[in-house]
């Protein structure tokens, strides 16, 4: 798997690689990262990669031609120029939210050329002729795509076999359909009891079956506090059993497990 990274500020993103769990993943090879600075592909003394919007209006616009010989660069290094081509990602607000069921794709994918905006935004006809795919974080704007790039990264980088510790730890994670889409339930550890608040008799009960039906109970409790829409789109499914069913029954707003 083979990220790109198309970005004025590769100095943001290169430490990451050497940092934390996910670093497993570049130091065995199987995601890999390359950096690329557009402004290695403007022309003149300057190397001047924006300018003024069309319009006037506050704010500079990444040019297009800086950003196409750049892509053009990236193609050729992959090898795509005359074959199939990796996705072109565009970190946008009128992008789709990244979801966990996208990050799952991209992470069973062979990768993708990352586009990280900055100033007002790029020529929209770089975007038109180039960008394949455009993703959100959310309702809000960042000052460039970096931060949206290395979220993506890190998601599909902890997926790959091995990059964590437990093999199975990621199936249990938020949203994961192993837990049927619903938020993870809280974790304790020691000591057993901390500050005059003691850790839930049901994990200190030794029974298995306990156990799961306790941290069942507070996925649902706190799905159905924070996100319901997961508990409806769960049930819609099918994936809610008369256990759950009974349980989220007895749960008034507001209530914790």
């Amino acid at each position: 798997m083979r990220f790109d990274v198309i970005t004025l500020f590769p100095e943001l993103i290169a430490p990451f690689t050497q940092a934390g769990i996910v670093r497993r993943a570049f130091d065995s090879g199987q995601v890999v990262l390359r950096l690329w600075n557009p402004r290695d592909f403007a022309e003149g003394n300057y190397r001047r990669v924006d300018d003024r919007p069309f319009g006037g209006g506050p704010g500079m616009v990444m040019m297009a031609e800086p950003l196409a010989r750049c892509l053009r660069a990236v193609r050729a290094d992959r090898g795509e120029e005359g074959g199939e081509q990796a996705p072109v990602v565009l970190f946008s607000p009128i992008g789709d939210t990244l979801r966990h069921q996208a990050v799952e794709g991209w992470a069973a994918s062979s990768g993708a050329v990352l586009i990280c905006g900055r100033y007002e935004g790029i020529d929209q006809r770089f975007i038109d002729r180039y960008v394949t795919h455009q993703i959100s974080l959310g309702d809000f704007v960042l000052s460039g795509g970096e931060i949206a790039a290395l979220a993506l990264i890190d998601a599909v980088a902890r997926l790959q076999p091995g990059v964590l510790n437990d093999e199975g730890s990621h199936q249990f994670d938020s949203f994961n359909p192993a837990v049927d889409g619903l938020l993870d339930c809280p974790h304790y550890t020691r000591p057993e009891a901390w500050e005059g608040e003691s850790a839930p008799a049901a994990l200190m009960s030794g029974h298995h079956a306990q156990i799961e039906r306790w941290r069942r109970d507070q996925r649902l409790a706190l799905t159905q506090r924070h996100r319901p829409e997961l508990i409806a789109a769960a049930r819609a499914s099918g994936l809610l059993d008369r256990a759950d069913e009974s349980f989220l029954a007895q749960q008034a707003p507001g209530d914790r497990a």
